[in-house]
């Protein structure tokens, strides 16, 4: 009875109207584009190319764009009908019951947890290349993680927090700082994409797909989808404009432009850089480079653009982490309010503000980011969000038949339903599949955990109201 327990609509309506709203078009675009455009793209394409794909990496980025973006189109119809924290969590709720909802709230819990993780680590690799390139090292110990043989990432483990002491002054405070950097983020991404066309080497680009080895996975169709699982976690931008949908002025307008228009932002600037990346040198030049944009500019002769870009980048992932925070933190409250997990997570401070549920997240990031290295990060982001792109997806098929009935008209619909939602779901699974098996078994144990929780205290505890 419980697990199939649906929320009520007007419940979480009620709950969410504490929280103020104050974001608009442009902080749910800065949000996003900040979100997506971050340490995926400063990091990431280097390590797919030469691990995976080779100059074929930009086919990555493109399959993993098109199945975020059937999902993505599924997010915008349901936060114009649903615009609560939490996101797929309360979605779900609403649609399936709450124990669907807690699992997808699971999912993305895991996701944003790593994802803050993921981006500090990201911040940190591309802030020691900077400070290497003017002869200053981290000691050892203090550049990386215990797995790694250090001790601590002591400056992942600075700008989470301080990531999260901008949002506890409040989400307009924190998009007002995003729509700022963000410019000066894409602005050196375009120098970078300029710049780097002059000295692209058309031989780099031969063969564009390498044929494929299958001792090493590299190449061939088997290496672009192996990339499409590893940078995946580039797209999950929208939900992080989806979670915060609670705190959105006229959300009907302002939430499908958001995570529609950053998703199309991401996917032009995520294109261009990969091609300029693999034509300045060759695809096997960035294996182990954990900051390809900064090093091939470097390495190219451009050593005062390599430490520009390289302090926009690392303004770019601040970005991110805001967004990642700022998100998780209302995913939490979330669940706080619903009793899913103790009630003083879903508690607001004075200023309207939930501070438990950011202290969480803020915590929890720092120790992951600050203990564990970065490649091993970015797959459990992908299996987190995948697990809720499929809930969503399914949702639509729940929610199109109580639009007008019990839940209200969406303002934005999702075009070609039933089949983009049924290819949104597909291409989830299938990315999901591709995933490193030690990801898939991390997810499993991550969800055993979740069900235990639920029933040993979410079902005993939850405030939901039984829909009749």
């Amino acid at each position: 009875m419980g697990f199939t327990r649906r929320a009520n609509f007007a419940t979480y309506s009620k709950a969410d109207k504490k929280l103020e709203q104050v974001l608009g078009t442009r902080d749910f675009l800065a949000l996003g584009v900040g979100t997506i455009i971050s340490t995926s793209i400063f990091t990431l394409p280097g390590i797919v190319a030469a691990e995976y794909a080779g100059p074929a990496v930009v086919f990555s980025y493109l399959i993993a764009a098109v199945v975020a973006g059937l999902v993505a189109f599924a997010y915008a119809e349901m936060s114009t009908v649903m615009p609560f924290a939490g996101s797929a969590y309360s979605w779900i709720s609403v649609l399936f019951g709450e124990g669907f909802g807690w699992i997808a709230g699971w999912a993305l819990l895991a996701e944003y947890f790593i994802a803050v993780a993921f981006v500090g680590s990201g911040f940190s690799a591309t802030l020691r290349n900077l400070l290497g390139q003017l002869h200053f090292q981290v000691p050892f110990a203090l550049a990386n993680p215990i797995t790694a043989g250090g001790f601590v990432d002591i400056i992942s483990l600075l700008v989470v927090a301080v990531s999260a002491l901008i949002v506890w002054m409040g989400a307009s405070d924190a998009g007002n700082v995003a729509k700022v950097l963000v410019v000066l983020k894409v602005a050196a991404i375009i120098a970078f994409i300029v710049v780097g066309i002059s000295v692209i080497k058309p031989q780099n680009y031969v063969p564009f797909i390498p044929a494929h080895n299958a001792k090493t996975g590299f190449g061939g169709i088997s290496g672009i989808l192996a990339g499409v699982s590893t940078i995946f976690l580039a797209y999950i931008g929208f939900d992080s404009i989806a979670a915060n949908s609670a705190e959105a002025k006229n959300p009907q307008k302002t939430m499908p432009r958001g995570i529609l228009g950053s998703l199309v932002i991401a996917v032009l600037l995520f294109a261009a850089v990969t091609l300029v990346l693999v034509g300045m040198h060759p695809y096997y030049a960035y294996a182990n480079q954990g900051a390809p944009v900064s090093w091939a500019l470097e390495s190219a002769g451009f050593g005062t653009l390599s430490q520009i870009v390289s302090v926009v980048a690392d303004a770019g992932m601040f970005v991110a982490l805001l967004g990642m925070v700022l998100a998780g933190s209302r995913l939490i409250y979330a669940f706080g309010r619903d009793g899913m997990l103790p009630s003083a997570l879903g508690k607001l401070d004075k200023r309207g503000l939930p501070s438990n549920g950011l202290l969480v997240i803020t915590v929890v990031g720092i120790v992951i980011g600050a203990f564990f290295p970065l490649t091993f990060l970015s797959q459990l982001i992908s299996a987190g969000t995948l697990v809720a792109f499929i809930f969503v997806s399914l949702g639509m098929f729940a929610l199109r038949p109580r639009e007008g009935k019990d839940l209200p008209l969406a303002s934005y619909k999702m075009p070609f339903y039933p089949i983009l939602p049924a290819l949104g779901a597909i291409g989830s699974v299938v990315v999901f599949e591709l995933l490193d098996p030690m990801a898939k078994l991390y997810a499993f144990l991550w969800f055993i955990l979740g069900v235990i929780i639920y029933t040993t205290y979410g079902s005993k505890h939850s405030k939901n109201q039984v829909e009749e």
